[in-house]
């Protein structure tokens, strides 16, 4: 039975992954010793700050079921490594070998939404899960006054770049929520990169916006409100930061240690800055890059995975349309999909049936 690896990982020139013993980095000694343990809470202030000054517990051995019960059992090793690319640096957690499969969240998770998923994908493949830019780990950019940096195309570009630099130039790319639309936009920007395309409970930014009404409005309420200009959400997220994972938008069945983890971004004014900068993107200028391609009949030609939420928006909204399935079809003629329980959050909340799909998908 394989179980979660402490070491610390760092990239060489040729950004290979280098692992440094325990020995080398004391601090890990503590985390030696709870690999030997069933809850993660046992981890002590020395586990505070692993990797990046002032962040809160590395949560490197995940929950075993997504119904919130903790075990290391069944867990496969990962690593863990900060990536600079373009003046930035990314969070990466690493699971397997083989061809690649880039996994890239959504609001308001972290690559830590991905620790079921990746090892059940990880048996064949090498897994790679980001923090995006201004979320958990990963570096927060400067932003300016057309909130390109950070748009999906920046994004995008950023994750190409990190990719290249671990040594995977084409790959197979999961995004969920936010990271679904970073995804189709890399799809979009970076066609040569990308061997298959899946794309969890979304539909293209313009798509969304151009189908917007009172319904939209009540039930995306972060695109509503942080898109609001500067200093209004960041006073909202920054006075309530728990209140976010209180509603369907947040709400998960994870443990006290994995909802902290996740807290911790909207603890950070910087990030928090930058996750509603990316939001003013999505209402301007992602509208924008879309409509381009739009009117040029760009497609995504590669083989394409939507799934959804049954029973949420996606699956309600858009019948007139064929459905979510029905409006991707218009982008992505290869588009498959079909409806997934466990909410919108399904890849955390239902991993197993995720994990079925997906690996149909990529034997196809």
């Amino acid at each position: 039975m394989e179980v979660a690896t402490s070491n610390h990982i760092e990239l060489n020139e040729k950004g290979a992954f280098l692992s440094v013993p325990p020995s080398a980095k004391g601090r890990w000694n503590e985390e030696e010793a709870m690999e030997r343990r069933n809850f993660l809470g046992a981890f002590t202030a020395a586990s505070v700050g692993i990797l990046l000054e002032g962040s809160l517990t590395e949560l490197a051995h995940a929950q075993s079921t997504a119904q919130g019960g903790i075990s290391l059992a069944g867990q496969l090793p990962f690593e863990t490594s900060k990536v600079e690319v373009s003046g930035n640096t990314i969070f990466v957690r690493r699971y397997g070998r083989g061809p690649a499969i880039l996994m890239v969240h959504g609001f308001p998770r972290t690559s830590l939404m991905g620790r079921f998923l990746a090892p059940k994908l990880a048996e064949n493949h090498t897994v790679i899960c980001i923090d995006l830019r201004a979320y958990g780990r990963s570096g927060i950019p400067a932003s300016t006054d057309d909130h390109l940096p950070f748009s999906k195309r920046a994004m995008a570009a950023e994750l190409v770049g990190v990719m290249d630099k671990i040594g995977f130039p084409t790959f197979t790319l999961i995004g969920h929520d936010r990271g679904g639309r970073v995804s189709y936009r890399l799809a979009l920007d970076h066609p040569d990169h990308v061997e298959r395309l899946a794309v969890f409970d979304v539909i293209p930014i313009l798509e969304a916006w151009s189908r917007s009404d009172a319904r939209f409005a009540q039930t995306y309420w972060p695109w509503i409100l942080l898109s609001q200009k500067a200093p209004l959400p960041e006073s909202y997220l920054l006075g309530a930061p728990k209140a976010v994972f209180d509603n369907p938008f947040g709400h998960g069945s994870f443990s006290a240690e994995i909802l902290e983890e996740y807290v911790s971004t909207y603890r950070d004014p910087a990030r928090v800055h930058g996750i509603c900068e990316e939001y003013r993107a999505a209402a301007t200028i992602d509208v924008e890059h879309d409509r381009a391609d739009k009117e040029a009949s760009r497609r995504i030609e590669c083989p394409m995975l939507h799934l959804w939420a049954e029973g949420g928006p996606l699956d309600t909204f858009y019948a007139k349309d064929g459905g979510s399935l029905g409006i991707w079809r218009q982008w992505a003629p290869l588009a498959q999909g079909q409806p997934m329980k466990g909410g919108h959050f399904f890849p955390e909340e239902n991993p197993d049936d995720t994990a079925v799909l997906v690996k149909q998908f990529l034997s196809a």
